[in-house]
């Protein structure tokens, strides 16, 4: 199988025992069918993580355990580590893989491969591209696949505390990547991971270094706008399963 067939997962960790093994199962279930690299990038935790990783050693390509300056800066860890070339798919303790696209051999070096992220409670996150990605995150990491060759260096600024991966995606909008969506492509997200959590300022701020006062002020009105009028929110993406 050429690199650009092949899937790296990495998971990034830091004293997440409870939640890690559900996460590396599923990785594990999803290698019976596809060539699958995982990578787990810990960062130095001390409440048994190691210890699941270590269980699991024969299935998993690359592990360290050290010390990092946050999750972005681990995320950049795992990227390096990768393959070159392959495509990358980024999932948290907690989160799991369920399925995953048919025949990625098909898919070229400039793709971005993205599917639907099952959330808590019963709902489906439903990613959008295009003129949504300018506005909010609509792509969740836990069912985005990446070639490396879009991006051969650590592609994360981690000046950014929750928003980078949003960044990235406008970064590689901005660069031309083609975007493909995949109906087969399904991931869980756990709830009340860092996706969960909020900073609308640092959102804007990424809004405006990539497209400018615009795209910000647009933004800001959809914001204001379901604020004012509730009923408004039945169009974020959303929806009961």
């Amino acid at each position: 199988m050429s690199d650009r067939s092949r899937i790296s997962v990495i998971t990034v960790v830091y004293n997440s025992a409870r939640f890690l093994e559900e996460t590396i199962q599923s990785v594990i279930e999803r290698k019976k069918s596809v060539e699958i690299d995982y990578l787990i990038i810990d960062g130095g935790s001390i409440d048994g993580t190691v210890d699941i990783i270590k269980k699991y050693t024969n299935q998993i390509s690359y592990w360290v355990s050290e010390h990092d300056s946050g999750i972005y800066d681990a995320m950049n860890k795992g990227w390096a580590a990768a393959s070159d070339d392959s495509f990358i798919l980024f999932l948290g303790a907690g989160d799991r893989l369920i399925s995953l696209p048919g025949d990625m051999s098909r898919y070229k070096q400039n793709d971005v491969v993205y599917g639907n992220v099952l959330m808590g409670e019963g709902a489906v996150f439903t990613p959008k591209v295009g003129f949504h990605l300018k506005l909010y995150n609509s792509l969740h990491h836990q069912a985005l696949l990446v070639n490396k060759g879009c991006h051969p260096s650590p592609p994360f600024n981690t000046s950014y505390r929750l928003y980078a991966d949003f960044d990235f995606n406008q970064r590689l909008m901005k660069s031309g990547a083609r975007f493909v969506y995949s109906p087969q492509f399904v991931a869980y997200a756990d709830p009340g991971g860092l996706s969960d959590q909020q900073s609308f300022s640092e959102s804007l701020g990424i809004i405006r270094h990539n497209h400018g006062l615009f795209w910000v002020l647009l933004a800001l009105w959809g914001w204001t706008a379901m604020k004012i009028f509730p009923f408004l929110k039945r169009f974020r993406p959303y929806r009961a399963l």
